[in-house]
């Protein structure tokens, strides 16, 4: 099933969709597009650190964090497309199989196991949007470092959120996407420490 963009639609819209009764798009949509806002606040973030001189010396780095982050928006974005697509639909259809079919097991491994690629993507890509948050709320313009933490936060939210799904669908398991998952949720961890820790010396 192929529906149109989700990222060209209206917000309003958007969010229509993940309210009303059917299986996506769910909860990795969601993580995904909420990964993709934090993106978008370590664009911004950087953004505006590069439009000031007296950030000069952090001007470079600034920029590769922008075109990272950049990068990261349009992925998570293409992650949440992908997930609403029908990344869980195989599961249900299993799942939907008679108990004592002679697939069933058989089947609903296979689409358990292929429906935790998506997420574990986006738990990936979330932890590393989490990281470059944490960067500029540290290294760019004091007056974005809210908008950074925000976006630290979101991130690590996605991270944790989509890595639980990975966690969900790949349970019982022996599987290394499962130790993956593990370290982006204490990657996005570590990032959203070292932004409440900025937070906390704003406040102080």
């Amino acid at each position: 099933m192929r529906l149109d963009p989700f990222a060209d639609q209206s917000l309003h819209d958007v969010l229509d969709a993940v309210a009303a009764q059917q299986p996506a798009p769910g909860g990795g949509s969601a993580a995904a597009w909420s990964g993709a806002y934090g993106a978008a606040l370590v664009e911004m973030a950087a953004n505006f650190t590069l439009a000031r001189p007296k950030y000069a010396g952090v001007h470079h780095r600034m920029a590769d964090v922008r075109r990272d982050a950049k990068a990261l928006r349009r992925e998570l974005l293409e992650l949440g497309q992908r997930d609403a697509e029908g990344g869980y639909e195989p599961v249900i259809v299993a799942l939907r199989l008679p108990e004592k079919h002679p697939q069933r097991e058989r089947k609903l491994d296979e689409a358990r196991s292929d429906a935790s690629e998506v997420p574990l993507a986006v738990a990936e890509a979330a932890a590393r949007v989490a990281e470059l948050a944490a960067e500029t709320a540290r290294a760019g313009g004091v007056h974005l470092q809210g908008d950074s933490i925000t976006g630290a936060l979101i991130a690590e939210a996605a991270a944790r959120s989509a890595a639980g799904l990975v966690e969900i669908n790949l349970a019982g398991r022996e599987d290394e996407r499962l130790e993956r998952a593990a370290d982006a949720s204490r990657r996005a961890g570590v990032a959203r420490e070292e932004a409440l820790r900025i937070r906390e010396e704003i406040v102080r």
